[in-house]
């Protein structure tokens, strides 16, 4: 299978423990980039996150949402952080010796303070437990996205080939009308200037410049170029670095091409070749 790098999947997932959102996406990357935002409480499942997701994936900066949200009618009720409450109790005494008219705090004023009350924590295995099962369907549903994504590519890839192909055939095809073009340009120009040339000269010439126009070879390397790369296409994975290099060698023999064009018909299949490429190397990059 052939993959994008660019996708989004999101899930969510409601339990006894509350609510669980896990939200993935990605644009292209040289690398793979993973930025993972995890909740407190499963702080500790980053580790075999990450893990999961080098296994599923090759390339792409991905960025990983995993929230929680306690249930609101958790049966447990509040829960007093008296560590903290007994330092503030400590912390206004020694205040109070120091401001001698200073009010005391008392029991209210100390429930009122961030962090002295808050819900009792549920389960935090029961949490990471289903927060890992919640990625594994977050991720698969994420990679299914990456995959007709990247099938959506390999059609426009397959079609920019064949509109090549046909090109290339054109180019071959003119070559020998533009040689014989040459040779009856060539003809009125001798005879303009009343000017005799023998006909072993006159062939000799028009070998020189069938030579310098020659480009069957670069013809053949394009047509190479595109069957490798429709290889590369069935063979699937991460193949974003290989079409990349691909369109540099399609680019250079459209640019060889283009500079042996001596009439405007090939001036113009250089430059329709040099859209097609341009096109496929901007899919490509989204391509793992």
């Amino acid at each position: 299978m052939m993959y994008s790098m660019t996708a989004f999947a999101h899930r969510e997932l409601r339990g006894d423990f509350g609510l669980l959102v896990c939200e993935i996406r990605s644009v292209n990357h040289r690398y793979l980039e993973p930025n993972l935002r995890l909740a407190d409480i499963i702080r500790d499942l980053e580790t075999p996150l990450r893990e999961k997701l080098r296994q599923q994936l090759s390339r792409g900066k991905v960025d990983i949402w995993v929230r929680h949200e306690a249930a609101e009618n958790h049966p447990s009720g509040i829960h007093i952080n008296q560590d903290l409450a007994a330092r503030l109790v400590e912390a206004a005494s020694q205040i109070d010796q120091l401001a001698r008219h200073a009010a005391p705090l008392n029991a209210a004023d100390i429930l009122r303070i961030p962090g002295v009350v808050c819900a009792t924590p549920p389960n935090q295995q029961a949490v990471s437990t289903a927060a890992l099962s919640l990625f594994e369907q977050t991720l698969q549903e994420f990679v299914a996205m990456r995959q007709r994504e990247g099938e959506a590519i390999r059609q426009l890839l397959n079609q920019r080939l064949s509109a090549i192909e046909e090109e290339c055939a054109k180019v071959r095809q003119r070559m020998p009308l533009i040689i014989e073009h040459y040779r009856l340009r060539l003809n009125v120009r001798l005879q303009e200037i009343k000017a005799e040339l023998s006909a072993d000269r006159l062939e000799q010439e028009m070998v020189l410049f069938a030579h310098k126009i020659d480009v069957a070879e670069e013809l053949d390397r394009l047509n190479a170029h595109v069957l490798e790369i429709r290889r590369v296409l069935q063979l699937g994975g991460a193949i974003g670095r290989k079409l990349d290099f691909l369109m540099q060698e399609l680019n250079r023999e459209a640019n060889t091409l283009g500079s042996k064009s001596v009439s405007a018909d090939s001036s113009l299949s250089s430059v329709e070749l040099k859209v097609l490429i341009e096109q496929m190397r901007e899919q490509i990059q989204n391509v793992e």
